[in-house]
């Protein structure tokens, strides 16, 4: 039985931390001074420990935490031991993921078991720990899961990327419903092509996804994390088992 400590700020864990949108929502909650935040990572730790530097010259209370979101008893064994002594986590922004393209007939086994564990598994692995903790609090709550446009539509060589991602709105609309009672919301953020590390596409593919976008550009990381900020604000405590994309109006 894990009794969460109680902290006078409210404690946000950010999965994919390093990573361009996860850096980007870090950096929009750390000017929130209501916040502590935990940023996690799997192998970027210098990374993690810069922005926790950053994040603390301005005013910011942040520590980091280190494990795979795939390894379902590492995960399990970090996040107990972080709720254990420092508290619970009153807001999950699961932002962690991976992707390996190719054309259904090319994708390998592992291509598929990789991000299906990393982006779908993750949901799992990450968020069972926390919520009883997070119940416990008795403060309500917030779990904001990164999905992406490729869940809402499916896209052209992102068969397993598309089935994560759409796993994981199915997962976060039940989960809302079993936590409304608890005031604690779930939504999931859906975005579309935005300017990070993880566009690495063909410059033809890029071509074809901007005719579909009507505003022809991409997105900004910082354009996604003013939407999670708003999701953990007090003003959206009404807003639960939503999907809200970020995609320029590509649907």
């Amino acid at each position: 039985n894990l009794y969460p400590k109680m902290t006078k700020k409210k404690r946000i864990l950010i999965t994919g931390s390093t990573g361009g949108i996860g850096s980007a929502i870090a950096g929009e909650l750390a000017n929130n001074p209501d916040y502590e935040l935990v940023l996690h990572f799997n192998s970027s730790q210098e990374k993690a420990r810069q922005l926790q530097e950053k994040f603390a010259s301005m005013g910011c209370p942040a520590s980091t935490l280190g494990f795979n979101v795939g390894d379902r008893e590492a995960a399990k064994k970090a996040l107990e031991k972080d709720i254990e002594e420092n508290g619970a986590y009153w807001g999950i922004i699961h932002s962690a993921g991976t992707k390996k393209d190719a054309a259904f007939p090319a994708l390998e086994n592992e291509d598929w078991d990789n991000v299906i564990n990393t982006d779908l598994n993750s949901f799992y692995n990450v968020i069972h720990p926390c919520v009883m903790p997070m119940i416990r609090l008795r403060n309500g709550g917030r779990i904001v899961v990164i999905s992406s446009v490729s869940g809402v539509t499916g896209n052209r060589g992102q068969v397993n990327y598309s089935a994560a991602k759409a796993g994981l709105i199915g997962a976060s609309k039940a989960l809302a419903v079993e936590l409304a009672s608890r005031k604690i919301t779930v939504n999931c953020v859906a975005p579309g092509l935005i300017d990070t590390d993880m566009i690495d596409m063909d410059p033809r593919a890029i071509e074809h996804a901007m005719k579909l976008i009507p505003m022809q550009r991409m997105g900004k990381p910082e354009e996604v994390a003013g939407l999670v900020s708003y999701l953990l604000s007090n003003s959206a405590a009404y807003v639960t088992r939503q999907v809200i994309s970020v995609n320029g109006g590509m649907i």
